[in-house]
């Protein structure tokens, strides 16, 4: 009879906002990679002008396999690539514009960067598209007509290539050749990718997939909650504060979690005399984006041949072995675990230690104590913690104490705590070069409701 309660224990109810299944799958992917590719891979610009010459783009060696090569080595698990930035080029041969591939000497002007990129991706890594909402080469742009090109190039995309999973828009808009600015119809915008390419997410700055993090450094807030009230925004002129997008909102009505961008090398297009970021770097920016419940999106540019530099390939492999090495060995899982749970074994404490994503320990309060006894004193300077976000995000706090032995004891307080929200995954550091030294550490939990905790582990990135 107690084996057939626990089994038929009642799930715990979710909490505020929830994320789709759509949602869920895309935190999980953690990292991503982005490629600017386009006419100023070939000027040095950055934003271009509208008016550059078709000729200007010509890939001598285009490998969009070689793309997806790095990014498996790398670890990551999707590709954003930039099919029209502002200067209004388009990697494919659309039929509503003459700035596209097919003016240009690339493949005799039968060449599709589109198509070659979503067959490489294909059964590897998951594909995803930007689309500029600013042109800087349409006549149209400022005026209404703009708005139905707009999306004519949008169901022209998203209706000519393989499923995507993320639709990246930003919110850029300025003055097109007409010298008018654009008013967006952003609901039709939405509207279209929803229907034509339902389990994508759509990115701005106000979502509704998944939001801007407020920055180009790569860096969620120390605080970040994936809720976020955007009733009145916008994307550009109309987003949210920086601050409201780094950090969310306790409480907010929507589920809109954060992803935070950044590119491996000072620009975003490829510039010769530029070069990639340290794994020193990459690291630190591991650490404030995915250990702070935001996705990573990574930009790593072709360059124009139309090949990831092997300079930017090897840092990332070297960043993917680093995050191995450091992530190897949980010390947790020679531990046990103990809490106070109300709903049974089902949910008991001991299934934070191991690795299945659809187990939890469910407390019994919001303000609940987790304690895990090691087999020995171990040092360890990382601990990371997860939230079963499938039924929301609820930690507000959390405190560490532990006993290192010889009287000596170690606790954070409310005013300086371990860590303030939790969410996807948050992975904590020691301070100053330092080691956490216990065999038995606890950690206690302030929550909006009962906290629902899936993963703790426990790591020393010093080992060798």
């Amino acid at each position: 009879m107690l084996l057939l309660a626990a089994c038929n224990s009642p799930v715990p109810e979710p909490y505020g906002p929830v994320p789709t299944g759509a949602q869920l799958a895309w935190q999980r992917m953690e990292i991503n990679m982005f490629c600017h590719f386009g006419p100023n891979t070939f000027t040095g610009a950055e934003w271009g002008s509208g008016d550059e010459a078709e000729s200007l783009f010509n890939p001598t060696a285009l490998d969009c396999r070689q793309w997806v090569d790095v990014a498996e080595q790398a670890g990551m698990k999707g590709i954003i690539l930039t099919a029209k930035h502002h200067d209004g080029f388009c990697l494919w041969p659309s039929t509503y514009s003459s700035h596209t591939v097919t003016q240009s000497p690339w493949n005799e002007g039968h060449g599709d960067v589109l198509r070659e990129f979503t067959d490489a991706c294909r059964g590897r890594v998951k594909a995803g598209f930007y689309l500029s909402p600013w042109d800087r080469h349409d006549s149209t742009y400022g005026t209404p007509q703009y708005n139905d090109r707009f999306v004519a190039t949008l169901k022209e995309v998203l209706s000519s290539y393989h499923d995507i999973y993320e639709q990246w828009f930003d919110g850029a808009n300025g003055e097109g050749p007409n010298g008018k600015r654009q008013k967006y119809d952003w609901d039709r915008f939405n509207a279209t990718v929803a229907r034509l390419q339902p389990n994508a997410l759509v990115f701005s700055d106000v979502g509704p997939g998944c939001r801007w993090v407020g920055n180009e450094e790569g860096k969620a807030g120390e605080t970040c909650w994936s809720t976020i009230d955007v009733d009145g925004c916008e994307p550009g002129t109309g987003n949210p504060s920086s601050d409201l997008l780094m950090h969310g909102r306790q409480g907010g009505k929507s589920w809109i979690p954060a992803e935070a961008d950044i590119s491996i090398r000072p620009g975003w297009f490829w510039h010769a005399d530029e070069h990639p970021k340290t794994v020193d770097e990459l690291m630190e920016i591991y650490y404030n984006s995915i250990g702070r419940n935001a996705l990573l999106l990574l930009n790593v540019p072709p360059d124009s041949r139309g090949l990831i530099p092997a300079e930017d390939s090897a840092v990332l492999v070297a960043f993917r072995a680093e995050r191995d090495r450091i992530f190897a060995h949980d010390i947790a899982q020679c531990g046990v675990a103990h809490g106070e749970h109300l709903r049974g074994r089902r949910y008991r404490a001991d299934n934070v230690l191991d690795t299945a994503y659809h187990t939890y320990w469910a407390a019994a309060s919001n303000d609940a104590t987790l304690t895990i006894d090691l087999d020995s004193v171990t040092e360890f300077d990382i601990i990371v913690i997860q939230e079963y976000i499938p039924l929301g995000q609820r930690v507000t706090m959390v405190n560490l104490a532990i006993d290192e032995g010889d009287g000596i004891s170690l606790q954070t307080s409310p005013e300086h705590p371990l860590c303030t929200t939790v969410g996807y995954k948050r992975i904590i550091r020691c301070d100053n070069d330092k080691r956490w030294r216990t065999d038995h550490l606890e950690l206690r939990f302030n929550a909006l409701a009962p906290p629902i905790i899936n993963r703790i582990a426990l790591y020393n990135s010093k080992a060798q």
